[in-house]
């Protein structure tokens, strides 16, 4: 099991605004799997996270609200108030639909397919946690297109510059990329933004942007807040994806109303599915379960490997981050290529990818097979 670092940065940062209060949005007046046997096992360690974003703890709470409260006081577009507001008007009202009743939204069915078959969401970031931003990253409007093309579901853009590089600038501009393809084949994803949410205002910043979804994380603001906020984006015809750790923040994220829970910081396939096998679901709601591929630290392709596992444990969808960019623009294990691979047939019984990394022999033709 891998542990969870905080990055420096934030640790330094949050150390200075401890006693910092937020200043809350509202001081504004806006106008199912079977059980396996533990046969998936990882022998390599694994960074940290696929996004640092799942390092939790007071410090990243309070660094991510001292970021809020900085762009509260700067004074947020009136475009962003407007969406504020919406949530507002929204909250004091009931669900008349019921938590039980609801219908899968457009990223869920997106996420969704038939089984045996794995989707993925990849995430666009500019730098990996200890090493600092990418020198060969593209920029968001030339990589969108290689997500698209090579078969990704929906796009990721890790929307805090302080662990990823991100912005909602950067959302915004993968999100008017896929609006390009519109009318064409694969047509546009959709655009989640993932970021620490601690109030409902990024829920508007990520709206404003032109965000399907958002991500909440659990272990961050617990069952009532992941309630509210998936309320919140509801407002705002947003949908969340709710990042879980254990089995019971999984079930708690259930309770809440989540239809996307995403295994993070869980290292290996049967790690991540202990975490989701034991789910008690209501009557009448689907649940779409999505496993964070966490990047190892060598130059193999171990984490197409333990897509294949995470396919055939059950698991709806993998979120890939950190291993996208482990082999920069190389011409063969490139962002596009490795998405290619994971979403193949081809199962732990009759190949690895392992030995197929780009780097030795017949790598090349067996890529070559995949984007075929």
């Amino acid at each position: 099991m891998t542990s969870s670092r905080i990055p420096s940065a934030i640790a330094a940062a949050a150390l200075v605004i401890l006693s910092s209060s937020i200043i809350p949005s509202f001081a504004f007046a806006p106008p199912g799997a079977k059980s396996a046997q533990s046969r998936y096992q990882t022998t390599t360690p694994c960074t940290t996270s696929s996004t640092a974003l799942n390092a939790l703890g007071v410090f990243v709470r309070k660094a991510k609200e001292a970021d809020v409260r900085q762009y509260c006081q700067d004074g947020p577009p009136e475009s962003v108030l407007t969406l504020l507001q919406k949530i507002k008007d929204a909250s004091g009202k009931e669900d008349e639909e019921g938590d039980n009743n609801k219908e899968p939204g457009e990223l869920q069915s997106l996420l969704t397919k038939r089984k045996g078959t794995i989707t993925i969401i990849a995430e666009y970031k500019r730098k990996i946690e200890g090493s600092g931003f990418l020198k060969e990253i593209l920029d968001p409007e030339l990589l969108s297109s290689v997500f698209r093309e090579f078969g990704a579901a929906a796009v990721a853009v890790l929307a805090d510059e302080r662990t990823g590089g991100c912005s909602y600038d950067d959302v915004a501009a993968m999100v008017e990329e896929q609006e390009e393809a519109r009318g064409d084949v694969p047509g546009p994803l959709p655009v989640i933004s993932s970021d620490l949410i601690v109030d409902e205002i990024q829920i508007a910043q990520a709206a404003d942007a032109g965000a399907k979804a958002v991500t909440v994380t659990y272990g961050v603001v617990g069952e009532e807040k992941v309630k509210q906020f998936i309320k919140d984006a509801a407002a705002l015809d947003l949908e969340v994806i709710v990042n879980v750790g254990s089995a019971e923040e999984a079930q708690g994220a259930v309770n809440a109303g989540a239809s996307i829970i995403s295994v993070t910081g869980v290292d290996g396939a049967d790690g991540k599915f202990a975490v989701v096998e034991s789910l008690s679901i209501p009557e009448g709601r689907s649940v779409c379960t999505v496993a964070n591929i966490l990047a190892r630290e060598n130059k193999a392709l171990e984490e197409v490997e333990e897509a294949w596992m995470c396919r055939d444990l059950g698991f709806n969808c993998v979120w890939v981050s950190d291993a996208l960019y482990k082999a920069g623009n190389d011409p063969v294990e490139h962002p596009g290529a490795i998405i290619r691979s994971m979403k193949a047939k081809s199962s732990v019984k009759y190949a690895s990818p392992k030995a197929r990394s780009g780097k030795g022999e017949g790598a090349r033709e067996y890529l070559g097979d995949i984007l075929m």
